[in-house]
């Protein structure tokens, strides 16, 4: 079929893509740097007739919107779905077009992708809408025939970390049944990351998320951790206790002066002060993600799952925090599949944890025995690309309860791509970023400087991609990922870029899976 189909329509027929449905041979070609989908046989797809093959129609059309839609239509394993408890990573994607190397990156590996992810944040400087995020990654799960009817990943399922005891019944107390996915199914998810208003809900489910992450950072007092005991009483009159559904003084009772025993040993206790930190830190928080829950239950049209995410404060969670906010989220009836506290150390954009392993390694502990204990659930690694001294701890202690969030490194390796592919493009975006970052930066957590950044002109064109291993060029060309993308409208830079990856997309799709696959293997438990 395949090569009936190229000699037919002049183009090249992404082999993985062909799929029988029914009557009808769907498929993915490539003519020049146009994608276009295709049918043999009956279909309601949108385009033009192409010829015969076999006394069969042969049809072909855009890669748009409505054609994305039929697609799904037609080969529901095209569509996102729940992953619950297995081992997960997220691969945002900010260009649009590195689902094929994300695949790549875990195939033959008991993890489970979720290859749409973005923040409303990153979609507002990309200039790209949710359904966007979503049709981009439908097709390069079709180019790849990434199904999860099985026969493209032999190695998930019996291997994966969907453990019995944590699938069945009661230990699952915070993850409903009516999320949990089929027994053996493999797939890819859909994450709305890092959403803070009911809005964003309305707008990802509309566009087809199956995983929605919930940023409450904005309704947590970094402040708790440095205030007097008056100050604290003072702030904790005033939070949100009809949004907590409690009293001041019931809310007060069954923490104030208690000690919990978890899993394995570990106790979190709660003197006066300790309480009232917890309290006032995340007190707004919880009752900010209640809301936020229950408008997902009520506007999403299928099953789903949600993460819970305070990674972005200023302070650490404390495993007692970490109880908590756990706790109260359960006596509200939220279901959550997966929890991102704000761990010690430093997680900044693009380079490894900063910070000592050992303190990290208790404190992880301590915040795994939490999740046992009130879940489970998976504990997520936000800024989690590229903390490759942290993976074995995590993949050790957690057994495999962990998904692992990343999405700028793979702009960044993109980028690598391009010095290969167009060093004279690569220098111009570098010294746009060295021109943007001391603004750009104010939005983020990282500490390069901008001094130990080589002009671009200074560099040799084989030295170019070896910037993508520099500290403080990583960070550099992170955090103004937003700025290059859209200068312009995105013609000075994004169009420019995007048409060099796409006609070299075998050299884009090989470096994103050398470095993802970097991040995945140290988390697969053999």
């Amino acid at each position: 079929m395949k090569n009936k189909l190229e000699k037919l329509l002049g183009a090249s027929v992404y082999p993985a893509s062909v799929t029988k449905a029914g009557q009808t041979t769907y498929f993915l070609a490539r003519k020049g740097l146009e994608k276009l989908v295709g049918a043999v046989g009956p279909t309601r797809l949108v385009g033009q007739a192409a010829g015969q093959i076999d006394k069969q129609k042969v049809m072909v059309g855009l890669t748009d919107a409505a054609n994305a839609a039929g697609l799904r239509r037609a080969l529901p394993w095209t569509m996102p779905r729940v992953i619950g408890l297995a081992t997960s990573v997220g691969l945002g994607d900010r260009l649009g077009l590195a689902t094929p190397g994300h695949i790549h990156a875990i195939e033959g590996l008991a993890i489970e992708p979720v290859l749409a992810q973005q923040s409303i944040r990153e979609m507002t400087r990309t200039q790209r809408s949710a359904q966007q995020v979503i049709d981009a990654a439908m097709w390069g799960v079709f180019q790849e025939g990434f199904s999860y009817a099985g026969e493209g990943r032999a190695a998930l399922g019996s291997a994966n970390t969907r453990r019995a005891g944590y699938y069945a019944g009661e230990a699952r107390a915070t993850f409903s049944s009516a999320n949990t996915p089929h027994a053996g199914a493999s797939g890819y998810g859909a994450d709305a990351d890092h959403l803070q208003q009911l809005e964003d809900i309305d707008v990802t489910v509309e566009a087809g998320f199956t995983m929605f992450t919930i940023d409450p950072g904005k309704h947590v007092e970094d402040g708790a951790d440095t205030m007097d005991a008056r100050a604290l009483n003072q702030r904790y009159e005033r939070l949100n206790f009809d949004g907590l559904e409690i009293s001041r003084a019931d809310l007060k009772l069954a923490y104030a002066g208690r000690k919990f025993l978890l899993e394995g040993d570990v106790v979190v206790s709660f003197d006066d002060a300790a309480f009232l930190r917890a309290a006032v830190k995340y007190g707004n928080a919880i009752a900010h993600v209640a809301s936020m829950y229950r408008h997902l239950a009520d506007r999403a049209k299928g099953v789903f799952e949600l993460e819970v995410s305070v990674d972005e404060t200023a302070s650490p969670t404390s495993p007692a925090e970490h109880y908590f906010f756990a706790a109260e989220l359960k006596r509200l009836g939220v279901e959550w599949v997966s929890m991102a506290p704000r761990f010690v150390g430093r997680f900044e954009k693009g380079v490894d944890y900063i910070g000592d392993l050992g303190v990290f390694r208790a404190s992880f502990a301590e915040h795994v025995a939490v999740m046992r204990t009130l879940g489970p659930y998976k504990i997520s690694i936000h800024s989690g690309s590229d903390k490759f001294s942290i993976y074995s701890i995590v993949a050790e202690l957690t057994e495999g309860l962990v998904h692992l969030k990343t999405a700028g490194t793979s702009y960044l390796e993109a980028l690598r791509a391009l010095a290969k592919i167009d060093p004279a493009l690569f220098r111009e975006i570098l010294g746009f970023a060295r021109g943007r970052y001391e603004t750009d930066k104010a939005t983020y957590h990282v500490s390069a400087e901008l001094s130990r950044v080589p002009a671009p002109e200074s560099l040799s064109d084989g030295q170019l991609p070896g910037l993508l291993d520099d500290f403080h060029a990583r960070q550099v060309l992170h955090v103004t990922f937003g700025s290059v993308l859209t200068a312009e409208g995105g013609a000075k830079f994004r169009d420019r870029l995007i048409r060099r990856l796409q006609e070299n997309e075998d050299i884009h799709y090989a470096v994103l899976e050398k470095h993802l696959r970097r991040h995945v293997e140290p988390l697969v438990r053999k």
